[in-house]
Formats: structure tokens, sequence, C-alpha cells
């Protein structure tokens, strides 16, 4: 699942949150700190798990 990375426009905090692109899309993203619903998307790397060996 996608890891994406946001950022808390009330009490500033940066935070990751782990989703389906479904959840994403829904948009009822949360700060886990003070519970806002405004939150801002920031780039974050992107990495891949796989299973086979390079």
């Amino acid at each position: 699942m996608p890891v994406y990375q946001f950022a808390c426009k009330e009490c500033k905090k940066t935070f990751t949150q782990t989703m389906s692109v479904a959840e994403y899309e829904k948009g009822k993203i949360a700060c886990p700190k003070c519970k806002s619903k405004k939150v801002e998307q920031r780039v974050a790397a992107f990495f891949a798990v796989t299973s086979k060996k390079s």
C-alpha cells in the first residue's frame, strides 16, 4: 500500500499515513494530533518493496 505524507495547517505537525488508493481518494484524512481535517499532502519519497532479489 502507498505511504502518503501530510502536513496539518492547524498545528503544523507532519505525519505519514499508509492507506489504499481508494481510501486516499475518499479524502477523509485528519491530523492524528489535533484531529483537524485541514491537511495538505507533501511530496514524499517513493520506494517499492518486492520479493525478488536484484
